[in-house]
């Protein structure tokens, strides 16, 4: 499987199955998914594609693999919050300034529980910590609240 983050739209999974099918399916960051399968006689010419709502989203994972989650949304739970990793651009406004610059949680209620750099791991980490490009941040919020994060975190 080939993962493609899409900026402000999600991350696109392209697979080829076993049987040489290629699928596409894109992770909006809203919760909906577009679904894709291409022509086997030419697999650059979608033969069928489909929009999923969240709702139709989550019955389709249950029915496929009930504890799967994808990469960059960890978990949710009953009280609608989810955990999602986002990636923070070399061009960010953010890059190389203080965590708690980003006013993360008074701005969102979006708290930041953990950074990924390279293949070190920073759990909670603290207001004087210096984010930098390519740093991927664990966020647990609401969705809304994940969402405006997102596009905080990738301003330019």
């Amino acid at each position: 499987m080939r993962t493609t983050p899409l900026p402000g739209i999600g991350v696109q999974y392209d697979l080829t199955t076993r049987e040489h099918r290629n699928l596409s399916v894109i992770a909006h960051r809203d919760g909906t998914r577009t679904v894709s399968l291409y022509r086997a006689d030419d697999p650059d010419a979608c033969a069928e594609s489909l929009h999923l709502t969240g709702a139709e989203t989550a019955s389709l994972i249950d029915a496929l693999m009930p504890a799967h989650h994808s990469p960059s949304l960890l978990h949710t739970t009953d009280l609608g919050l989810v955990a999602e990793r986002v990636e923070l651009s070399a061009h960010s406004h953010w890059n190389g300034r203080l965590l708690g610059e980003t006013r993360m949680r008074t701005e969102t209620g979006v708290s930041i529980v953990a950074v990924l750099r390279r293949a070190e791991a920073r759990p909670s980490p603290a207001p004087d910590f210096r984010l930098a490009g390519g740093d991927t941040l664990i966020l647990i919020g609401t969705r809304e609240g994940v969402d405006a994060a997102a596009e905080i975190l990738g301003r330019e």
